[in-house]
């Protein structure tokens, strides 16, 4: 005679984010608690906290699941030989992303722990790092790196997060694109063409190609981008 199995862990796991997921996007935040998740997804509320911890916990999950699902079809664009219009695209793709699921961006930035970022903002973060490191082995951009990244994540979240918040029939996506040209003046220089940038700009590239340079001891080589910080951090004369 055969009994009824468990489902395995893993398939209990999948339910219960797509389980939220559709909650948290048909109804809201305030809609994705334990028992209606548990009764959506078919598990005892036990299963959920042995998984998760908490509702924290499950949250972290479908922001981090929204997130790879949203990286994923990012990855299917193609960078092309500058570095500048990708930022432009991905910021493009970012916005039109949370505008698409509003819910489930708000999850993502808007409702972080003080001084502990999601770890879909993280990821946020790393995937926006690698666009600003190309921008950086250019020799186009202005500041550090990681104020740029951080710059640019901070705004384009936050112009996302108001356009969300105004209503469909009154949103102007020109503030997006005015924020978006904004940011990209700030952190970046005119392409190479044009008349050398000042040191700041060709301290923040010359530290970014560093670790491709094996001339250099590691103290060396910490002692120099500890300089290479300096000069990009102080402001040039006639400024």
């Amino acid at each position: 005679m055969e009994t009824d199995r468990p489902a395995p862990t893993g398939n209990n796991r999948e339910r219960i984010i797509a389980a939220a997921t559709r909650l948290l996007a048909e109804e809201g935040r305030e809609a994705v608690s334990t028992r209606a998740v548990s009764a959506a997804a078919g598990v005892q509320a036990p299963t959920i906290y042995r998984l998760f911890g908490d509702k924290q916990g499950l949250l972290d999950a479908v922001a981090a699941h929204g997130f790879a699902s949203h990286l994923g079809e990012k990855a299917s664009l193609e960078l092309t030989g500058d570095p500048v219009e990708d930022l432009r695209t991905g910021w493009n793709f970012n916005t039109e992303f949370g505008l698409a699921n509003p819910a489930l961006y708000t999850l993502m930035y808007a409702q972080p722990s003080p001084g502990t970022p999601s770890p879909a903002a993280i990821a946020a973060l790393e995937v926006l790092a690698t666009h600003i490191h190309r921008i950086a082995e250019a020799g186009r951009l202005r500041i550090d790196e990681t104020r740029a990244t951080h710059l640019v994540h901070a705004v384009g979240g936050g112009t996302t997060l108001s356009l969300i918040a105004t209503p469909e029939d009154h949103r102007d996506m020109s503030v997006s694109h005015l924020a978006r040209e904004a940011v990209i003046a700030a952190i970046t220089t005119e392409a190479p063409a044009t008349p050398p940038p000042g040191p700041a700009a060709a301290a923040v590239a010359l530290h970014a190609l560093l670790p491709r340079t094996g001339a250099l001891t590691t103290g060396e080589r910490a002692l120099l981008a500890e300089l290479l910080d300096r000069i990009s951090g102080a402001p040039e004369e006639g400024a």
